[in-house]
């Protein structure tokens, strides 16, 4: 299917592999200029690479994203070339996983910077010109572990969850300036951060057994949920967490 996005610009956190990259893949193939975003160069430059190739428009930035000053001095930067950043979606996300009992300080504060605090950074610094615009789309890519919590995530599910918050909140705030913020929540999709367990036969089968649909998403899946939230067409959603888990949450 086709959507409208009428040359804008987009912003991907995470964007050097999963669904980070099928996001800005997908974006770009509807036709947004994509700024590629991750922590190591190689990797999202090696996405931006495959965009520019296949035809479309990009181009890498590396950002540790959960060092607040640097997410600054990057949207200083690319709104001094861009003017406007007109799509972001925060998707960068890490996993320490643990009993609440034997996590560290550094692994909650690892976690909670990297999947939390950096949506609040980049919203903060990038909604502003949206908001000037009245027109803008921020869609943050939580998990159905914020909704429904999971053991041994105390860290992943906590910054999940105050995605969600965080999302409602800035929908209100942004609404009356045309600028919708909307989360998705993916359930068990494939990729690196799940492979341990997808490719575990007997621990993959224990999780299936939770899944209505009884098999595990593709990154495509949430790729193509949230070009639909970033486009023209889905002016009017707001506010919303749209899981997209194979009927997990439901």
């Amino acid at each position: 299917m086709s959507y409208t996005f009428n040359n804008r610009t987009a912003l991907v956190t995470g964007a050097g592999r999963g669904i980070g990259r099928a996001i800005a893949e997908t974006l770009a193939k509807h036709g947004a200029t994509v700024i590629c975003v991750s922590k190591s160069a190689e990797s999202c430059g090696g996405v931006a690479d495959a965009i520019v190739a296949s035809g479309g428009k990009a181009k890498a930035l590396a950002v540790d994203v959960a060092d607040g000053a640097a997410i600054a001095q990057a949207a200083e930067t690319l709104l001094g070339e861009f003017t406007n950043i007109d799509i972001l979606v925060n998707n960068a996300g890490i996993t320490r996983d643990g009993l609440l009992f034997r996590m560290s300080d550094a692994d909650w504060n690892d976690v909670i910077s990297t999947n939390l605090s950096s949506c609040f950074h980049w919203c903060k610094h990038l909604a502003r010109p949206m908001t000037r615009a009245r027109w803008g789309r921020i869609i943050n890519i939580a998990s159905v572990s914020g909704i429904m919590g999971n053991a041994g995530q105390a860290n992943y599910s906590a910054a999940k969850a105050g995605m969600i918050g965080l999302t409602k909140t800035l929908a209100r705030e942004f609404a009356s300036r045309s600028v919708t913020v909307n989360a998705v929540a993916p359930g068990f999709i494939k990729t690196d951060m799940t492979s341990e367990f997808v490719n575990n036969t007997d621990v993959s089968a224990k999780i299936l057994e939770a899944v209505p649909l009884k098999r595990f998403g593709e990154s495509a899946d949430i790729a193509n949920m949230t070009a639909y939230l970033a486009s023209e067409e889905a002016g009017y959603i707001t506010g919303q967490v749209f899981t997209v888990d194979g009927g997990m949450a439901m």
